[in-house]
């Protein structure tokens, strides 16, 4: 019988985001709280810019996005949001998304499965994603519980299940 096997990868749904993005958007326009404070929150370039009058404002948009992408679910450990920065009058917090796993975290993955998983997986790292094969399915359930119980900091999924 041929190997089993899954993919781990990090991706993040473009659309997903896009759509949270847009639901925070039409909030903070909604809002008596953000009423006067020049709040926005929109794409600028591969980033997201959130900008307000005040420090407080501004992690109150970011606030509202993280739970839009929430309710996409989305893992807030694909996004890098940085630290409210004084522009002039404003306030702006820019975040980008993570994709991809670095050739670092995927060998601390791969160390993981190696040392607590079941004998006989194999994980090998594959460009931005790992490919884990064992001969029992089982084996592999059991892989994918033992990564989900873990508190990495980056999102994960397993995709390609076979």
């Amino acid at each position: 019988m041929a190997d089993s096997s899954f993919d781990i990868v990090s991706k993040v749904e473009r659309q997903e985001v896009d759509n949270a993005l847009n639901q925070a958007a039409k909030e903070i326009s909604q809002r008596f709280d953000f009423k006067n404070v020049g709040a926005s929150i929109a794409w600028s370039g591969e980033k997201i810019e959130m900008r307000a009058n005040s420090e407080e404002r501004v992690k109150a948009i970011l606030d509202v996005f993280q739970s839009k992408l929430i309710k996409r679910g989305i893992s807030l450990k694909a996004l890098d949001a940085g630290d409210p920065q004084a522009s002039g009058k404003e306030y702006k917090i820019f975040a980008s998304l993570q994709e991809g796993i670095s050739q670092e975290n995927a060998k601390k993955v791969a160390k993981i499965i190696r040392d607590e998983g079941p004998k006989g997986v194999k994980a090998q790292v594959q460009g931005e994603e790992l490919r884990v094969t064992s001969k029992s399915r089982d084996d592999l359930q059991a892989v994918i519980a033992l990564l989900k119980g873990k508190d990495l900091d980056f999102a994960l999924q397993f995709v390609n299940y076979r």
